[in-house]
């Protein structure tokens, strides 16, 4: 590995991955022990839930907060990608653990009808299955976009591919928004964590909505 690559590595390594995991490290055993869930696996599907949401936020402020601020945006930014890469991490171990918390030992009913519900479409079409589906589609993306989020795919596939690729990133945050939303509704959480829900949700919505505003204002008067 060259020296400036190594230099790189260690940087990131220090300044965000041994941050994010202190991190992650305290909020995941903070949310765990505090949680009244008698059993380990509803506890540690909640612990994953919202610092995954959170990083996955995270990831798409970055980018119109350097608009707002008149800063360079680069295509991928270490920072980011280290965000993206919890958030990964974070949003398949959450929903791994999902898949046993309500339906012990038969995940397929997260998403089809068991024999006894008497549906003629059974294909789950509840508040219980939006849930499930835009949580499994919205971790297919993240992973896909996990594999991804290196240097060497970004070689292989070239810039625009890659950035295009990693824009699908907004449709993994609006699918977690859905699926947030959806448990919160069906499982009644309490007011705190819907509030802390409804503003990484918001906070995301309305830094994104000023900075294609900003970047659109700009790209207008340079056609002037």
């Amino acid at each position: 590995m060259p020296s400036l690559q190594r230099t790189r590595l260690y940087r990131r390594l220090l300044a965000h991955h041994l941050p994010l995991l202190l991190f992650t490290a305290l909020a995941v055993s903070a949310l765990f022990i505090t949680r009244p869930y008698r059993d380990t696996i509803s506890r540690l599907s909640f612990a994953t839930a919202y610092p995954a949401l959170i990083f996955i936020a995270a990831t798409l402020l970055i980018g119109p907060w350097n608009i707002l601020r008149a800063r360079r945006n680069p295509v991928s930014s270490d920072l980011r990608r280290d965000l993206g890469i919890w958030a990964g991490i974070l949003a398949v171990l959450h929903s791994g653990i999902g898949q046993a918390v309500h339906l012990r030992g038969r995940p397929w009913l997260y998403y089809v009808y068991g024999p006894t519900e008497h549906h003629s479409f059974p294909i789950r079409h509840d508040l219980f299955g939006l849930a499930n589906y835009t949580g499994a589609i919205s971790v297919l993306v993240v992973a896909a976009l996990l594999a991804t989020s290196n240097d060497l795919s970004l070689r292989r596939l070239g810039t625009p591919q890659w950035k295009r690729l990693q824009r699908w990133n907004y449709a993994a945050f609006a699918l977690a928004a859905v699926h947030t939303i959806a448990y919160l509704v069906s499982e009644k959480q309490h007011v705190p964590w819907v509030a802390l829900a409804a503003f990484s949700i918001l906070i995301t919505l309305c830094l994104q909505i000023a900075g294609f505003r900003r970047r659109s204002s700009h790209t207008f008067a340079n056609r002037l």
